[in-house]
């Protein structure tokens, strides 16, 4: 069997979720958050300058805690006890202070000035106040300073007056007076040196119209050929495109074809069916030009030296049977040979 639930059970759990939300969310307005850990100190102020809870405790500028209730320390009420409910686990130095800070922007805070020994307040425990000024009390102490400088001010004006007046005797007074008067007159020059070039204007205003009306002219001008400029520069870019691309394309072509004619020079003259193929790769025929050339050499030392053996012309003469030239001889020889044969 369904067990079932009556309207009256479900409207008594919503109410009581309800006013269990409203309650954690009040105390959570009030800087009492339930997911946190948290412990309470205490701290005793003759006057709480408007210190309710949830006001927020700082210390070194970060909110640490809130205020958790405030109540009579005693019966004469000579003091209010202050709960404070610390958010962060921190440890506060016992010779802390704890002050409180009020303005008219803002609610009043607990101001917790860290000490510096090292031993720190437990759970329970009360910290040490300072009694703080009443807010007027502290604009006040603000404007002391202020307040003695004006007063200063004051007294330096009135010594200022005073000697002021000491200088204005009667013949202080009456050299004032011829000052005043210069000074109307240079007032009225001035106002004549001004409509005189009011005239001189307006008697050049003609050439002024005119000069104006050349320049805007100019101007114009100068803005209708400025319109060109665009064309222009995109033809000539153009043109210079155009004549780049042309001299580099004949460049290229007879930088190919020299480089062609060069490589079929090339390989004829690596070909051994050429003249110059055969010179350069043939050994054998290079040994047989050389020993050509020796002969030759040879033949035509021995000619100039013995002409006599190869050509007769004297019937009664005799024929050189001198040994022939077997080897090449110096320059030098061949002088000395010839100087010898005479």
């Amino acid at each position: 069997m369904a067990l079932t639930v009556s309207n009256e059970v479900k409207v008594g759990a919503i109410t009581a979720i309800s006013i269990t939300l409203l309650i954690l969310g009040f105390n959570f307005l009030k800087g009492n958050n339930p997911m946190k850990r948290s412990q309470y100190i205490f701290a005793k102020f003759e006057k709480i300058e408007g210190l309710v809870p949830s006001n927020p405790v700082v210390m070194n500028g970060l909110v640490i805690g809130s205020v958790y209730n405030t109540e009579p320390a005693d019966e004469y009420l000579n003091e209010v006890l202050v709960t404070i409910r610390l958010n962060e686990i921190v440890k506060i130095p016992k010779d802390s202070k704890a002050t409180i800070k009020g303005n008219l922007l803002s609610t009043p805070v607990i101001e917790i000035t860290k000490g510096s020994i090292a031993v720190y307040l437990s759970k329970g425990d009360t910290i040490q106040t300072i009694e703080s000024s009443c807010f007027m009390g502290a604009i006040l102490e603000q404007l002391g300073p202020t307040q003695k400088s004006l007063n200063i001010a004051l007294l330096q004006l009135d010594t200022l007056l005073t000697g002021a007046n000491e200088v204005l005797n009667a013949r202080g007074k009456e050299d004032l007076r011829q000052i005043l008067g210069n000074l109307s007159v240079v007032t009225a020059k001035l106002a004549e040196t001004t409509t005189s070039v009011n005239s001189l204007l307006k008697q050049q205003q003609n050439g002024l119209n005119a000069t104006f009306e050349n320049l805007q002219a100019t101007s114009s001008q100068l803005k209708e050929g400025t319109k060109n400029l665009p064309a222009i520069s995109k033809n000539l870019e153009t043109t210079t495109q155009k004549l780049s691309e042309l001299e580099l394309k004949n460049t290229l072509t007879t930088l190919n074809k020299t480089l062609d004619e060069v490589n079929s020079t090339l390989a004829k003259v690596q070909s051994k069916e050429g003249t110059m193929g055969a010179l350069l790769s043939d050994r054998k025929l290079y040994d047989n030009l050389t020993t050509t050339s020796n002969s030759l050499n040879l033949l035509l030392q021995d000619l100039r030296l013995h002409p006599k053996r190869y050509i007769n012309v004297s019937v009664f003469g005799k024929k050189d049977k001198t040994t022939p030239l077997m080897k090449p001889m110096q320059e030098d020889s061949i002088t000395q040979e010839q100087f010898k044969n005479k």
